[in-house]
């Protein structure tokens, strides 16, 4: 992903960029079902467009939530997108000794929330050279990403993104402060803002996460009207079943009329 900056953005239509898949790879099908859908509405919006896809998911609740139908087969998946459709693809790594066999498939590495103060997978992702996407925590202010730009940059990598993804409230909330935003911005790094994530309810007594995603068009505007660069969007065609954080998933026949309406909002500010 060469010129990484340029690459998001779309200098004729001035649009934000979208990083917007399913949780998890669920499958071959359903997984290039998703793709052809959201490419089909980003290249019809010109809005810049990042698949994305977590080939496994390594932080559940419960030992019995799905995690993930092989690392090599979930990997090739996002491969086959990237290389069918010709765009970018993004996926989370948990350890360092993942950063290398990821970057083999994808273009863009992504810390977790959980994991974005962890100094060697931090180190390891920027060594592969590939875009790092760090998802600032939600025990963590705007201001300590800082560091965590730091470490990516001293490690020889300039290609950083930053995502919010809201801060925690309580035992079972969270809450999104939009002086983050810009704040971020302020390290000369895009700043993303995780809209579906940023509505997770955690915590919750059943062992699986909640959400609100009746809000996810509600941050999405905040967001856009404070001027983030992109934004994060979990979408699913059906939500209810999806095997995980259907919760908090867009539904996928929201995604373009969402999307039209913040598209009108940037124009208004730019």
């Amino acid at each position: 992903m060469l010129n990484y900056l340029d690459k998001l953005k779309n200098t004729d239509s001035g649009n934000f960029f979208l990083m917007a898949g399913p949780c998890a790879i669920e499958g071959e099908d359903i997984a290039m079902r998703i793709a052809e859908k959201i490419i089909t509405i980003t290249d019809k919006l010109q809005i810049p467009y990042i698949f994305k896809g977590s080939y496994r998911k390594a932080n559940r609740s419960k030992g019995s939530s799905f995690t993930g139908i092989g690392d090599e087969k979930a990997l090739r998946i996002l491969e086959r997108i990237g290389r069918e459709f010709g765009v970018p693809t993004v996926t989370d790594i948990h350890e360092s000794a993942e950063a290398a066999m990821a970057a083999a498939y994808v273009d863009v590495l992504q810390i977790p929330a959980f994991l974005c103060r962890q100094t060697d997978l931090l180190i390891a992702a920027a060594e592969t050279g590939k875009v790092v996407n760090v998802k600032k925590g939600q025990f963590l202010s705007a201001g300590s990403m800082k560091f965590a730009v730091e470490k990516v940059k001293e490690a020889g990598n300039n290609k950083v993104i930053l995502t919010d993804r809201g801060n925690t409230f309580g035992y079972q909330d969270l809450i999104v402060d939009y002086r983050g935003l810009p704040e971020m911005q302020s390290f000369g790094v895009p700043v993303v803002m995780d809209c579906t994530h940023s509505l997770q309810q955690p915590n919750q007594s059943s062992g699986v996460t909640g959400g609100k995603p009746e809000l996810i068009s509600t941050i999405a505007k905040a967001a856009i009207a404070v001027g983030a660069d992109g934004l994060f969007i979990e979408t699913h065609p059906d939500p209810a079943n999806a095997k995980s954080d259907g919760a908090n998933m867009l539904h996928l026949d929201l995604l373009e009329e969402t999307l039209t309406k913040l598209i009108r909002i940037r124009q208004a500010i730019l």
